[in-house]
């Protein structure tokens, strides 16, 4: 079970940085994200956090594509 327990830790990491992420592109649009339970935010607003991340990472991916 040795296996389990690693697979569980990096999808543990891989949450921690995708939520990360997206407190930083928050940020970088001016929307107030917290911690835990966002409700509070409009429909445009969560979109926008989602959209933006999706296009900062297909242009990394295209970057490291690239070289």
């Amino acid at each position: 079970m040795a296996n389990n327990s690693n697979s569980n830790k990096s999808s543990a990491n891989a949450k921690g940085a995708m939520d990360k992420f997206k407190m930083e592109v928050a940020s970088e649009l001016g929307v107030s994200l917290k911690e835990g339970y966002n409700g509070d935010l409009s429909s445009r607003e969560a979109g926008s956090i989602g959209g933006e991340m999706v296009k900062k990472m297909i242009k990394n991916q295209k970057d490291q594509m690239a070289r």
